[in-house]
């Protein structure tokens, strides 16, 4: 494979060129002032598309700009690959928070920081260097399907995949938009959890009165919410909402050391729940409150509060369903809700959570351009605790593909935060696997 490996090293100086001209772009699809640039985002992409050869075009059906581009292996009966990835990015939020300005790529170490410089435009980029790296010498049928909506839930992407279904059919997709287990040791992704959020409410008054009157007496909300909240889980931290699904996990160590490091843990801090750290970050329920809504201790009044909401986001293991969990999600706070308070429960969003059995020619391909890339390291199958609900969708629309899902970041990628960055040594990797993945599932049989 060393003629291969001479053509990454050739097309990697154009390749990068190009993620940064993208991640110039601020294409954050959750700010509706930059609309424009999240259009000027898929314009950019349909060109390098077009520059390789592909025909294109940039479809809008209820969401961001989408890019569909084809292009077509000499041999008749060849596969089908659909590459994904999509081109709109998170927001940067507190500009100060960066160490460089967030829209302007900068190389700093072994990293290109940027915002979407690895989530999801170096995905972008890991796509269209494989197409350049494999020119006219292309041994698949190759569809590049570049979302534009995925960072604020790909919500009309299965009316989308419905739609444009005979134009994305694939024997095969490959789904840009992970991570590798470490520098140096690459990854597929097997399995990822669903989401459910919903937002709880407790009442006890109708309006606040005077604590000093009233309390000993009356329950405020606050303290209701608590005891609620507290309920979620048992002594040892693990989820205590009956029903929920978990299951094994990959026989994976994760050190001690990279935890404490990778998670930010305060020193000292002790983990929660019971089993493998990897069962607990894959295969497990896990339940956080991000948002509360309350009085601020500032100002605060001698007074009993009337009401308290919280919302609850409950990550759900891989063979679990959102259905499942958000009855039974309901079901505890209804039953754990304490002193008749009165209970308003409103579900806010869900996400499927996706297992992937890869076994199989597809994915032994997978495995030996891996391999060869990482130069003898061998790929660990790896679950993912986050949720990117939109594979359950291709899984379901295309239930006769197989589907790979990788990806470019690391464990110190950054990604949706400040100072998020692309290992440039393992961005070439992911170019290198790429193009020898399309290869070898050009030379598989028919």
């Amino acid at each position: 494979m060393t003629d291969l490996l001479a053509r990454v090293h050739e097309v990697l100086p154009s390749v990068r060129r190009d993620l940064e001209a993208l991640v110039r772009i601020p294409s954050v699809s959750a700010d509706p002032a930059r609309a424009d640039q999240v259009q000027r985002s898929a314009e950019a992409v349909r060109d390098l598309l077009a520059a390789e050869g592909c025909e294109t075009q940039i479809i809008t059906a209820g969401g961001g700009p989408a890019v569909i581009a084809h292009k077509r292996s000499a041999r008749a009966d060849a596969p089908t690959v659909l590459l994904y990835a999509h081109h709109d990015v998170q927001p940067e939020n507190d500009p100060a928070e960066w160490d460089t300005p967030p829209f302007e790529p900068t190389e700093r170490g072994d990293r290109l920081y940027g915002r979407g410089a690895a989530d999801d435009k170096a995905g972008v980029a890991a796509h269209l260097g494989a197409l350049r790296i494999l020119g006219d010498d292309l041994p698949v049928h190759v569809t590049v399907f570049v979302e534009g909506e995925e960072e604020v839930g790909s919500e009309s992407l299965p009316a989308f995949l419905r739609d444009y279904a005979e134009q994305l059919s694939a024997d095969v997709i490959v789904i840009a938009d992970s991570g590798n287990w470490d520098i140096g040791t690459p990854a597929l992704t097997t399995s990822l959890r669903g989401l459910v959020r919903a937002d709880v409410e407790v009442r006890t008054l109708t309006h606040a009165v005077h604590s000093g009157m009233w309390g000993g007496l009356v329950p405020d909300a606050l303290i209701a919410l608590s005891r609620l909240i507290a309920s979620l889980h048992d002594d040892a931290g693990d989820v205590a909402i009956a029903g929920l699904f978990a299951g094994p996990a990959a026989d994976v160590d994760y050190p001690e050391e990279r935890l404490r490091a990778e998670s930010g843990a305060n020193p000292g801090i002790e983990w929660i729940g019971t089993g493998s750290a990897v069962a607990r970050l894959w295969t497990k329920p896990a339940l956080s409150i991000t948002g509360l809504d309350a009085p601020k201790v500032d100002g605060a009044s001698n007074t009993l509060v009337p009401a308290a909401r919280a919302k609850i986001s409950l990550r759900i293991a891989p063979g679990d369903t959102t259905d499942n969990a958000l009855a039974r999600l309901r079901e505890h706070c209804e039953k754990h809700v304490p002193w008749g308070a009165k209970l308003t429960f409103t579900p806010v969003d869900v996400g499927e959570a996706t297992s992937i059995d890869a076994t199989g020619p597809v994915y032994d391909a997978a495995r030996a351009a891996f391999t060869e890339a990482w130069g003898g390291v061998e790929p660990i199958d790896m679950g993912v605790g986050g949720s990117i609900p939109f594979i359950a969708e291709f899984v379901d629309t295309f239930p006769n593909a197989k589907v790979l899902v990788t990806g470019v970041e690391d464990p110190d990628t950054r990604a949706h935060g400040a100072n998020e960055g692309l290992h440039l040594g393992e961005f070439e990797r992911v170019l290198h696997a790429e193009a020898l993945l399309l290869r070898n599932l050009g030379q598989l049989p028919s």
